[in-house]
């Protein structure tokens, strides 16, 4: 399943990811994409995609609301979603990860919100 929001080769990263998330390795990535709505607040940092479905991320997510928490989202899904002026959900082309998964989590709880 191919989806506008990822490239193939962040798709091969995230597919890793999730199959040693499968095999229940230890796993605590660098975010391989971050997605976020242009016209909103919603920000997306997401590490893996599940091997059975291709389709169903897993990451830090932040709706705007000040409650960021990990868990899973479907691509397809987010590839629907528009914000108030009508703009998709966008790739950020130049997000480079600085931090592992669970350093943007422990942030993101203190401050309400995916800082960087």
């Amino acid at each position: 399943m191919t989806s506008p929001l990822i490239t193939d080769s962040e798709r091969a990263q995230m597919l890793s990811y999730g199959r040693e998330r499968a095999a229940g390795k230890p796993c605590d990535p660098l975010p391989v994409v971050r997605l976020f709505t242009p016209d909103a607040r919603a920000t997306w940092l997401l590490t893996e995609l599940d091997p059975a479905d291709g389709d169903t991320a897993y990451g830090l997510c932040d709706l705007g609301l000040g409650m960021p928490a990990l868990g899973q989202v479907k691509l397809s899904e987010l590839a629907t979603i528009v914000g108030p002026r009508k703009q998709p959900v966008m790739r950020d082309r130049y997000f480079q990860a600085i931090r592992c998964l669970s350093e943007y989590v422990r942030l993101a709880e203190q401050n309400g919100s995916i800082i960087d």
